[in-house]
């Protein structure tokens, strides 16, 4: 198993690039591959043409609650660790070539530590089934430095060609040392670059960072559309440049 996580500021086009790196994995070879929405304001779902049924959180934030609840859902009779292992099968959606699992914002107030252990369980569990394993993040990687998704092989961060992008996705690379994720490889992403080239002062910033380029992205106009269309944009024609980006970086970093 090789678990990827996605990261970025956020608008820089990162869940449509995680949403085309899950469909390259699965057309050559990668399937099956579990995917993980991690990131509260994305919608992976979305970008993948899949409908999801609830979210981690949600089953989070009902077990976390159970004992102070008069109407727990959770059956007499029936543990926090059996419920959550029933409604873990349920949060799972199922496709061809991967399977979905929504992480969802927690809602609730007070400790977590019980639900999230449980959690962790569970998805250790699932995790061994699938070849990769791609976490599309939110900045901060919450999830992964609490422990609860599984250790990181492979950190792609996803800047647009800003200063304040890349600035931010350097940052990050600086968290990823701090917070002892420990992946082998890190790397950049430049996405929505006009013509698929970059900037000087962008290309000199990266080079000065000691951040390795995977790969640049170039603006498509397509990605725009079908985002406005709610079409998935794992439909996009093998000749858009956001598809051709996405797969020569995915070649060269996992073949």
């Amino acid at each position: 198993m090789h678990t990827i996580a996605i990261a970025g500021k956020g608008g820089t086009g990162k869940t449509t690039i995680s949403g085309l790196l899950i469909d390259y994995l699965c057309k050559n070879g990668g399937s099956p591959v579990l995917a993980v929405d991690a990131d509260p304001s994305s919608n992976l779902n979305e970008v993948l043409g899949v409908k999801m049924s609830t979210t981690l959180g949600e089953i989070r934030d009902t077990v976390a609650v159970a004992d102070q609840n008069p109407d727990s859902p959770i059956p007499a009779g029936l543990s926090k660790h059996e419920y959550m292992d029933y409604k873990f099968g349920a949060a799972l959606t199922e496709e061809d070539d991967f399977d979905l699992l929504v992480m969802g914002r927690t809602q609730g107030k007070g400790c977590y530590c019980f639900v999230n252990g449980l959690l962790q369980t569970q998805i250790s569990r699932f995790a061994g089934r699938y070849k990769y394993v791609v976490v599309d993040n939110e900045a901060g990687m919450e999830h992964i430095s609490r422990g609860i998704l599984p250790k990181v092989d492979t950190v792609l961060l996803v800047s647009d060609c800003s200063q304040r992008g890349v600035d931010a996705a350097l940052r990050i690379s600086q968290l990823i040392g701090e917070i002892g994720l420990k992946p082998k490889a890190v790397k950049l992403i430049i996405n929505r670059a006009p013509e698929g080239g970059l900037p000087e002062k962008i290309s000199d910033k990266i080079t000065q960072s000691g951040v390795e380029l995977a790969g640049v992205v170039a603006q498509d106009p397509a990605v725009y559309e079908y985002d406005s269309e709610g079409i998935p944009s794992v439909t996009l024609p093998e000749d858009s440049p956001a598809r051709i980006g996405v797969r020569e970086i995915a070649k060269k970093l996992f073949g």
